[in-house]
Order: C-alpha cells, then sequence, then structure tokens
C-alpha cells in the first residue's frame, strides 16, 4: 500500500493535484532505484495548508544519491540539501518548491518500510480506519500547531516521545 502513486487519483482535490505535480517532475522514475515512497499527511488526508508532499528513499551512496538530486531539481525554487544524523541513520534532506507544493526528499540507508515516516503512516492510516472521527480532531490540531505524531499521541493519551510511542502503540496494535 502506498507504494504506487495512483491511490491519490481517487483521493481529495489537494491529492489529485499531488499526484499531478509529483508526476510532472518523474520523481518516481528519476528515483525509481531508491524506491520512493510519498508519505506524511496528504497520502491520508490529514493535511493542512503548508503541508508539504515527503517522499522518502533508500539511499546507499549518499554522495551519488546528492549528485543526482542536484542535477534534477538544483534549478527548482528553494532547493536545499542537508547532512544529517537521526537516530544513528546519516540522511540526506532535499527540500525544494515546485508548482505551489513544497517537497521534502528524505533519504538514508534504510529500506523504506522500515523508515519511521512510512511506519508512522502506516500506524495513523490504521488508527483513521478505526476511529474514524478523529480525522477532524487530527486536522484541527494540526491548524494549532500540533506536529502530526504529537497530535495523534495526545488523543491516544500516549505519553514521552511522540514519535518512538506511535512505533509502540502500532506494535501493540498490531498495525505494523
Amino acid at each position: 500500500m502506498f507504494q504506487d502513486l495512483d491511490y491519490l487519483l481517487a483521493g481529495n482535490e489537494r491529492q489529485k493535484k499531488a499526484y499531478q505535480v509529483i508526476s510532472s517532475l518523474n520523481i518516481y522514475d528519476h528515483l525509481n532505484e531508491d524506491s520512493p515512497v510519498l508519505c506524511g499527511t496528504i497520502p491520508i488526508g490529514i493535511d493542512v495548508e503548508g503541508s508539504d508532499l515527503d517522499i522518502i528513499v533508500e539511499v546507499h551512496d549518499e554522495a551519488r544519491y546528492e549528485e543526482k538530486v542536484r542535477r534534477l531539481y538544483g534549478h527548482l525554487d528553494g532547493f536545499t540539501v542537508k547532512h544529517k544524523t537521526i537516530r544513528k541513520f546519516p540522511i540526506v534532506k532535499v527540500n525544494f518548491t515546485y508548482n505551489h507544493f513544497e517537497f521534502e526528499l528524505f533519504a538514508q540507508a534504510e529500506p523504506v518500510k522500515r523508515q519511521y515516516a512510512y511506519l508512522h503512516m502506516i500506524i495513523e492510516h490504521e488508527i483513521l480506519k478505526k476511529y474514524p472521527h478523529m480525522k477532524s480532531e487530527i486536522i484541527q490540531l494540526k491548524k494549532q500547531g500540533y506536529k502530526t505524531e504529537p497530535a495523534f499521541c495526545y488523543l491516544l493519551r500516549i505519553e514521552g516521545d511522540p514519535y518512538e510511542g506511535l512505533i509502540e502503540y502500532g506494535k501493540e496494535q498490531g498495525f505494523i
């Protein structure tokens, strides 16, 4: 689920527009060998104004990847590349704007289905299937400034680190 972008075509207007914008940049084709997956709030329909398109990829050669994305997207507005370490994994984060969407390409040497962005999205999707009434509450909290994972943890009364807490909740519920 979520590997192929076609599900966006049956979604809301923002999801359909996201499909068009991602397709017009050929991102999935350009990054095919890196297993791109759109994650975050837009795929599960809880985005708010300003939500970006988060595309995660599995990359083992950071220099090659950076060279490729600079060549492909370096001309786009707001293009930046940052190198960081998150949870002991080196990551490459690329940001740019295209056709009124902010993009974040998040690369690390971890299969996409094991990356937190993907796992969180799967867990959040399952929570919304189980508790559909939460969708409007999550969107309202996001409009108030909450990040997605803290909003879910607030409503589910999960204490501590919301990013780790949501993973534990997903495991306990059998979502992941």
